[in-house]
């Protein structure tokens, strides 16, 4: 008798560690809902607005322990667009992105911590033009559930600050801002 309870007990105490190992989730970035947008100062006067519309990531979230979450991301900025075909083009040069020398731009988490009630405390490294700095932000998720088409969805929302001059990006320094805000608004799908 002894024994069945130590065996049931080790059986539970292993159904209970699967359970724990099956609580992070992988959700892959639906570009489709989704927004990576950015301003910056212009002139000292205002603010011009643009947007990426190549992006793809993958989000693991572990409900149960929110430190063996991670975040991959990768952005494409030749896809850049502020509404102006020459001021486009202009970023995508070597002044601003550089895309021939840079076609891809990454984030990757080394550290996810829960902060308070659905956010999350978020520590990577960004690398812009080929140079790496750590970025630090919060990420709030925003709601979950069902869609109409069978996928099971999560949604983030998160705002950060980059001085583009550590990034090489220096063109222009007294007329444009060096600080340069990002908003991303993410929809991601959990794969099944």
């Amino acid at each position: 008798m002894k024994h069945r309870l130590i065996a049931a007990v080790i059986v539970a105490g292993i159904g209970g560690l699967s359970s724990v190992a099956r609580a992070a989730e992988s959700y892959q970035v639906d570009p489709v809902h989704s927004q990576v947008l950015f301003q910056v100062n212009h002139l000292g006067i205002g603010q011009i607005w643009g947007w990426f519309q190549k992006f793809e990531g993958t989000i693991v979230l572990d409900a149960a322990d929110a430190a063996r979450s991670s975040v991959e991301f990768t952005l494409v900025p030749e896809s850049v667009n502020t509404r102006d075909e020459k001021r486009d083009q202009h970023l995508r040069g070597p002044d601003f992105f550089n895309v021939k020398q840079a076609p891809k731009w990454t984030f990757r988490s080394r550290s996810v911590r829960e902060v308070g009630n659905d956010t999350f405390e978020i520590e990577g490294d960004l690398t812009v033009r080929g140079v790496t700095k750590p970025l630090k932000f919060k990420a709030r998720k925003l709601g979950q559930g069902n869609d109409p088409w069978g996928n099971y969805r999560i949604g983030l929302s998160a705002r950060f600050t980059v001085n583009r001059m550590d990034f090489g990006i220096s063109y222009m320094p007294e007329g444009l801002g060096r600080e340069v805000e990002v908003i991303l608004d993410i929809e991601a799908i959990r794969q099944k």
